[in-house]
Order: C-alpha cells, then structure tokens, then sequence
C-alpha cells in the first residue's frame, strides 16, 4: 500500500482530467465516464434493448477492460480465477445496474456529477453510502461469496475477448449495431479518444486498485481513508476544471442527464452500493478485475448488461428532467422502476442472509 500513495491521487487527477477531456470531444455533460451508463449503450447498440436515446458500443468500456488487461500482464498480476458464486454474481450485477440506472449513474457517474454542480447527486451520494454500511453489517456477520480458485488461462480472456469483439464491430461492422440519432447516446468523444481515455484509466485503475465502493467500505470497517482519496482527487479535478472552463452549475434545476426524485435516487444508490459491497467492488472495479483475468467479475458485468437490458425494456430505468422552450418536465424513476428497486432491496437481504458463513455451513 505504503508503494501507492501517490499512485492513487494521481489516479484520481487523471481519471478527471479524462472524464472533463471526452466530455469536451462530445460525451454527455457531466458523463466523461460512466460505467452503468456506457454497459446500457453498449445493451442497445447489441439490440438487446429498445429505448432508441441510448444506443452506442462505448469505446471508453473497451478501453477499460483492456488497460486493466495489458497493465495486469506487464506487471505479471493476470491472474485466471473463478468458481465464487458465479450465479450470484450475475444476479447481484443485474442488481446495481437497476439502481444505478434508477439514479442516472454509477458511483464514477455520481462523484463526476457532484464536480459539475449536480446537487442532486447528493441523494444518491447519501443512499450508496447507507447501502455500503449495510453491505458491511453482513461482512462483519461472516457474509461470503466463496473463494476462486485458479482456471484455465483462456478463461481469463472471457471479457478482454468480448470487448474486442465490440470494438471490432464499432469499426468493421457498423451496420450490425443500432445508433442513437439523438439523446445521450448520439452524444460521444471521438472514439479513438474514447479508447485512449479507456486505456489509460484502465491501466491507472488496475494499478491502484481504484474503488469507491471499497474506498467507503474500508471506512466504515477499518476507519482506513487510502482508497476513498482516488474519488476525491476525481472529484476535485472535475470541480476545479469545470471552474475554469465555465461550466459549474451548482442548482437543483435540469442537470444533465439527472433527475431530482431524490427518494429513489436514495433508495436506487442503495441496491448499487449493497450490492457491490456483496460483489467485492463497484462496477468500475469490476471491470478492471475482469480484465485482470476474474471469470466472477466477467459474469458480474455480462449480469450487468442483462440488467441494463431488462431495464429498459420494462421501463424502469430513470428518465432526466427536461427543458423545453422554457416548460420544465419532471422526471424520475417510474412505477415499475420503483418495483424492481424494491424487489432489488429484497434480493439483497435474501442474498446476505442467506451468505452469513458460507464456507464453514459447507464443512
């Protein structure tokens, strides 16, 4: 750890100077990165939903998964592993994607939306905070997925392989994918800046074992602040550089992307960071683990894009407060968004329950 502590900060600038970079070439505002996000984007450029405003195979999602991969490899940490509660995993990835996208974004989403002025963040700031104190009362109870163990090297390769597969797409096979014409998905960087961002995060993020869910946990179990100074040094740099360019508008009123039904906003930012305490890391993390060869974490992201897909196509995804010629819109999370946060909840008492001591029942 002693090795990383500038490393991690560093991170942190980095990866904000990245997210203020892409949304200059075209990402959404306040969206330079957001893992829930950019997966739903991906689920509608594959077809696997239909809300025509989110459809883009994000590059930056490419880059991620292949930064970790290379960075992993260099520095001869690829590890192939596997086999703890690989159905679990999928369930808990569908999981934080219904309460991700229930509040419009991920936990990088959320501290980025903060450094613009998004006090509506704060809501789901406030709810994944509750959510990774309840994840941490079932770890100090004995909650446990299993342990991996070491497979085959080709299993490693599972999401690297996968993600190239978009990638290959995006640019040889665009007439197989489906485009957004307008919304948040026809808004994007350049996607060999997309990609370049992607790889550097990736590669920084493997390195310093970024994690706002881990940041939090460690907090709350061991009073440790090391991991929680990434997203801070995030935060701080978006902050700053939204400062200088003019574009820090701290209201309550029609943020980007965002909405302000701040009680499922709470609630959806719960089920994310529950979920991802149970899951060992934040989507963001999860990616990173993937490309360092986790079989669990591959099945935790293709949970997420399942989930990301179930989500629109039942309506339960977030919709943003808009302004048109002046006539404010509300958004919000809808009825049956609020149904699947709630059975969500439910799912993740059943599943930290049901996961007190695993191990020792077994022998």
């Amino acid at each position: 750890m002693s090795k990383n502590k500038l490393l991690l900060p560093l991170t942190g600038v980095i990866v904000g100077l990245a997210a203020l970079v892409l949304t200059a070439l075209g990402n959404p505002a306040n969206m330079g990165f957001c893992i829930a996000c950019f997966i739903r984007d991906i689920a509608g450029g594959l077809g696997l939903h239909s809300a025509e405003k989110v459809q883009y195979l994000r590059p930056e999602i490419v880059g991620l998964v292949l930064g970790a991969t290379i960075a992993a490899l260099a520095g001869k940490e690829f590890r192939a592993r596997a086999g703890s509660a690989p159905a679990l995993r999928f369930v808990l990835g569908m999981i934080v994607m219904v309460g991700a996208l229930a509040f419009l974004g991920c936990p990088l989403r959320m501290v980025i939306r903060l450094g613009g002025g998004d006090l509506t963040a704060i809501a789901g700031l406030v709810g994944f905070a509750a959510g990774i104190g309840a994840g941490v009362v079932f770890l100090k109870k004995g909650f446990s997925l299993g342990r991996a163990r070491k497979v085959q090297q080709a299993d490693g390769f599972v999401l690297p392989g996968f993600v190239i597969a978009i990638l290959a797409l995006l640019l040889l096979a665009p007439s197989f994918i489906r485009f957004s014409q307008a919304g948040p998905g026809a808004s994007h960087a350049p996607w060999i800046a997309a990609l370049a961002g992607g790889l550097i995060v990736g590669a920084l993020a493997q390195k310093s074992r970024l994690c706002m869910a881990g940041g939090l946990r460690d907090v709350f179990l061991f009073r440790d602040f090391h991991l929680l100074i990434g997203f801070v040094a995030i935060f701080a740099t978006v902050l700053v550089g939204n400062l200088i360019m003019g574009n820090y508008n701290p209201t309550l009123a029609v943020q980007p992307v965002a909405h302000h039904d701040y009680l499922w906003s709470f609630l959806g930012m719960a089920a994310a960071g529950w979920g991802s305490v149970l899951l060992g890391g934040c989507p963001l993390r999860q990616l990173i683990l993937a490309g360092e060869g986790s079989g669990d974490s591959a099945v935790t992201i293709f949970g997420m894009l399942v989930g990301a897909a179930l989500e629109h196509n039942f309506g339960m995804a977030g919709n943003a407060d808009t302004m048109t010629d002046g006539v404010f819109t509300a958004g919000g999370v809808a009825q049956a968004g609020r149904i699947g946060i709630v059975i969500a909840l439910v799912l993740l008492l059943i599943i930290s329950i049901a996961n007190i001591h695993r191990e020792e029942k077994a022998k």
